[in-house]
């Protein structure tokens, strides 16, 4: 235990200095601005800053995920065919599937890596603010002075340290939290049912990565709810706030740069479709608005030019004709 705890300081102790980094920092911008430091809405504002900070952090993970959950969908039929020839040999089918993860540039866990990188760092808030700033006691750079101002803030009338489990009877505080907690599950549910009814094509619906994507489906929302109940209403406005990102992004992605064959790109054809036709009809209106204006001016006719004769062409240039050679033994008339 004692080296598993130093091993988790060692990991932990980085993410508390930089989480509270940016949220006192984001703190003190709010309280420049001129509002109360010690009031529940500048805590929540500085937690949302810190969400959309960290998220922005992500976003190059993010790309990162998008491309590889691509790959994975695009290679499905491979997948597929690698399993009918070589299902009877499991080392050679998984051999083989590597192989083709490496040749298209895919990770298959890459999809997860965006959760599995949020996950300490939201460990890393939740100790800050549960384990220490709801106690009073400060943690890295939440001072202990910021750590009462938390411990004491309110919004509406809620704590914002209070949790389900520990609403202590208060009902306001239950319905508030429940209702946090039901929307960062639905918020969960919402963004990965998004990924699979709109950007994933029919043929990887029922391959191995769809499986593990409607895992993921069922499973992260009822950990998240289950959990949820534990959690600081402060640390669940952190993590549905990420989700609605998560949300807004991937509806963005999907949108305007969706995965080949799936009904998202066939939305976006048809939307290419209309603008251009809509361009095209007011094109062709702002070419019928020119052509009266060509019609209406009078044409001259072009007079075509007359045939000249060898002697004409030369006189005109200003030559002399050539006088024709004297037949041999002639005589001059």
């Amino acid at each position: 235990m004692g080296f598993l705890g130093d091993l988790g300081g060692l990991i932990m102790t980085p993410l508390y200095y930089a989480i509270s980094a940016v949220l006192v920092a984001w703190h003190w911008l709010f309280e420049k601005i001129g509002m109360n430091p010690d009031s529940g809405l500048i805590w929540v504002l500085s937690i949302i800053g810190l969400t959309l900070t960290v998220r922005a952090a992500l976003i190059p993970l993010f790309v990162k995920q998008i491309k590889s959950s691509r790959n994975m969908q695009l290679i499905q039929p491979k997948v597929k065919e690698l399993q009918k020839k070589y299902g009877h040999d499991r080392e050679r089918l998984a051999q083989e599937t590597m192989k083709l993860y490496k040749e298209s540039g895919t990770n298959p866990f890459a999809s997860c890596l965006p959760i599995l990188i949020q996950m300490p760092i939201f460990l890393a808030l939740f100790r800050l603010l549960d384990h220490h700033a709801a106690k009073g006691d400060g943690k890295a750079f939440i001072t202990p002075e910021l750590a009462t101002s938390f411990q004491n803030a309110e919004l509406f009338g809620i704590p914002l340290k209070a949790t389900f489990l520990k609403a202590d009877g208060d009902v306001a505080v239950m319905i508030v939290a429940a209702i946090l907690v039901l929307a960062m599950t639905a918020t969960t549910f919402t963004t990965q049912r998004q990924l699979m009814s709109k950007n994933m094509p029919a043929d990887a619906l029922s391959g191995p990565y769809a499986q593990q994507q409607k895992l993921l489906l069922y499973v992260l929302p009822v950990v998240f709810a289950v959990g949820g109940i534990a959690f600081p209403i402060a640390v669940l406005f952190y993590w549905t706030t990420s989700n609605l990102w998560t949300m807004g992004q991937q509806f963005y992605v999907i949108r305007n740069n969706p995965a080949p064959g799936t009904s998202a790109e066939k939305a976006k054809l048809e939307r290419d479709r209309a603008k251009a036709a809509k361009h095209g009809k007011t094109l062709a209106v702002e070419a019928a608005e020119v052509v009266p204006e060509e019609e209406a001016r009078p044409q001259q006719q072009r007079q075509q030019p007359k045939k000249q004769t060898k002697k004409q062409r030369q006189q005109g240039s200003g030559q002399r004709p050539v006088p024709k050679p004297k037949p041999e033994g002639g005589t001059d008339e």
